[in-house]
């Protein structure tokens, strides 16, 4: 399988179940309505946990645009592969939206809360302030590349030291998790442009019962903040943590 081929369906596995999950619970007449934030925040740690074990051996499983280019810009990835990743994330995140889509065909009608709809696709804010909302985004994400690249520092997944052997997805998931209980009020925690933008993009043209605007005022935020706060998270790591020997 190609790392681009990896990165579309890394990208896609993870939309599926996170705004899968988000679906079940914000939709009317599902078996999981109103099971609460800390559900959702449970799905989409698991959902990219997998996506990292299904393919994390073949691209890296960046599936996430900002944690590509946080890879790039401290030379962990050749700037080569950039747009391809690029691409690959971002249509395995509409290509998962079309699916959740689907999945929850008859719940579309079934529910008359524009933003509730809008939720299963993308993230928006709960007090609406640009710059706070753009901060928290920041942090979130800052955190999250500077936890990954922690998580799969090499020395912690050698055997011969590992205590986390195998494990490094799963606690990749836990980081997200731990993310969105602690950081995830305020934004919704996109931290992955491609996550909100994709989605919101499948939300614009998909033909939804009664789904409202897709809310282009806000989609600037979840795409800059994460960017920034992955390059940013990047750099900081490579600051304090210089490179493996061999």
């Amino acid at each position: 399988m190609s790392p681009y081929l990896a990165e579309f369906l890394g990208t896609m596995i993870p939309i599926i179940l996170g705004d899968g999950v988000v679906a079940n619970v914000v939709l009317d007449k599902t078996k999981g309505n109103s099971s609460g934030w800390i559900v959702i925040t449970a799905g989409w740690g698991l959902a990219v946990a997998i996506a990292v074990y299904c393919v994390g051996w073949i691209s890296g499983a960046h599936i996430n645009p900002a944690v590509t280019l946080g890879m790039a810009a401290i030379g962990e990835l050749n700037a080569s592969y950039v747009p391809g990743y690029l691409l690959a994330q971002f249509c395995g995140a509409i290509t998962g939206a079309c699916v959740v889509w689907l999945a929850y065909l008859p719940h579309w009608e079934a529910t008359k809360n524009q933003a509730s709809k809008l939720a299963v696709f993308c993230t928006a804010p709960a007090i609406r302030k640009p710059w706070a909302n753009m901060a928290t985004e920041i942090i979130g994400t800052f955190l999250l590349v500077l936890g990954v690249l922690a998580i799969l520092r090499p020395d912690n997944l050698n055997p011969d030291a590992g205590w986390n052997t195998g494990l490094g997805p799963l606690l990749v998931g836990l980081l997200v998790f731990a993310i969105g209980l602690s950081l995830g009020g305020p934004t919704g925690y996109a931290i992955n442009p491609a996550r909100d933008l994709g989605p919101r993009i499948a939300h614009h043209f998909l033909p939804i019962h009664g789904k409202g605007d897709s809310d282009w005022s806000y989609a600037w935020i979840p795409v800059v903040g994460p960017i920034i706060g992955g390059v940013t998270g990047a750099l900081f790591y490579q600051l304090l943590w210089p490179p493996v020997a061999g």
